[in-house]
């Protein structure tokens, strides 16, 4: 790819002894998921670019990709773009599903300690500034405040989790989730702001 252009992070093949070498008790999974999209290499699931220094940038998984419209657009890229806000301490971009354009972008955000701005206000400011940067095609036109973000104990956002309650669809708590309760509370924020085919109907 051309510098700072997206693409699929891979590792161009052999890789190091010992250095991932299957998947338990599923070899004929590894092959598939992980080296047979681009012969040659290990597909590592992360989406990034080179700039032109030739320095990698991580940009997100590529399962966080989201097709709005027919648009394939990077959550990870919006995320960055909400975390420079100011008054954001942490977020999280997840694409819900819509009826009309597939998917849609939707922003959890949790302010920094003592800032008093509004939702509506920092929702306003974050749709323009992701309507400056992308441009009206993203679609994203709602942000969230929420306390807290569920992690896991190693500090990973459970953005498929936030997904699928959003959706509506079925979901197990990882047991490796830091605290539980953060999900009803994710859920009775979306339920309010009736965002997701969840609390639609």
């Amino acid at each position: 790819m051309p510098p700072r252009q997206e693409g699929a992070v891979a590792i161009r093949l052999p890789l190091p002894p010992g250095c991932l070498p299957t998947l338990w008790n599923d070899a004929a999974r590894f092959q598939e998921s992980y080296l047979s999209a681009y012969p040659g290499y290990y597909l590592s699931g992360d989406g990034g670019y080179k700039d032109e220094e030739g320095y990698v940038y991580i940009m997100g998984r590529i399962d966080d990709v989201i097709n709005v419209a027919g648009h394939r657009l990077s959550t990870g890229e919006m995320e960055e773009m909400v975390a420079s806000h100011p008054a954001v301490a942490e977020c999280a971009v997840i694409g819900i599903a819509e009826e009309l354009k597939g998917q849609v972008p939707v922003g959890l955000v949790v302010l920094k300690d003592g800032q008093q701005i509004s939702e509506a206000t920092l929702e306003a400011e974050l749709v323009h500034l992701i309507r400056e940067e992308i441009g009206p095609v993203a679609c994203f036109k709602n942000a969230l405040l929420v306390k807290r973000l569920p992690k896991t104990r190693s500090g990973k956002i459970l953005r498929k989790t936030l997904r699928k309650i959003a959706d509506g669809e079925p979901f197990m708590i990882p047991s490796t989730i830091d605290d539980p309760a953060i999900l009803d509370e994710i859920r009775d924020t979306l339920e309010a702001r009736k965002i997701g085919l969840a609390f639609l109907k």
